[in-house]
């Protein structure tokens, strides 16, 4: 068994560590962001069309104590109102989920492995472990996490999880390393 093969009854058909160009927004996503555009094109209009009709009848734009557009944004706002505009919800509610990855998987387990990546194209959780016996054990907790992390981000977000082993020394080529040496395979996987 190897350490770095995809878990999950379905193969998903390119390595998702091979490093992918952010993808442009598409479907759902582009909606979103084409919609939060024309809104803000209309609002602009309309406070155009507001200043022009307050400076013809002699006033300019007066500040009062209410909140108006010119306000500064809060930081949580500004943060939300980007993800959304950018189509970022999904990666960010993985993001999300790998800061509580205690919480989610347990203690016991968030002590022996952890989330790398994902892969957002193939919906894809990269996870690697300290040990092939705990890489081994994740594996088999495999489909019991993959339906607990869509509970919480929501359907379909996650498809597969990629449960690596521990990553081994740098291999050194020397006078006592025979040509051709994987090394002990039984500790690095």
């Amino acid at each position: 068994m190897t350490a770095d093969r995809s878990v999950s009854g379905e193969n998903p058909g390119k390595s998702p560590e091979s490093p992918l160009p952010i993808p442009e927004p598409s479907g759902v996503d582009l909606a979103r962001v084409a919609l939060r555009a024309a809104k803000e094109a209309a609002r602009a209009r309309g406070d155009g069309a507001q200043q022009k009709r307050q400076a013809r009848r002699g006033g300019g734009l007066r500040s009062g104590s209410g909140r108006d557009r010119r306000d500064p944004m809060a930081l949580g706002a500004a943060i939300n109102r980007l993800v959304t505009e950018r189509g970022w919800e999904a990666p960010a509610a993985v993001g999300g989920v790998m800061g509580r990855w205690p919480e989610i998987v347990g203690e016991d387990l968030a002590k022996h492995c952890e989330p790398e990546s994902y892969d957002e194209d193939e919906r894809v959780l990269i996870v690697r472990c300290d040990s092939t016996a705990w890489a081994t054990n994740v594996r088999l907790l495999a489909p019991q996490l993959v339906a607990r992390l869509n509970e919480d981000l929501g359907q379909g977000r996650v498809r597969f999880l990629k449960v690596l082993g521990p990553a081994g020394p740098a291999r050194r080529f020397g006078p006592l390393r025979a040509p051709g040496s994987t090394g002990p395979g039984d500790t690095y996987g």
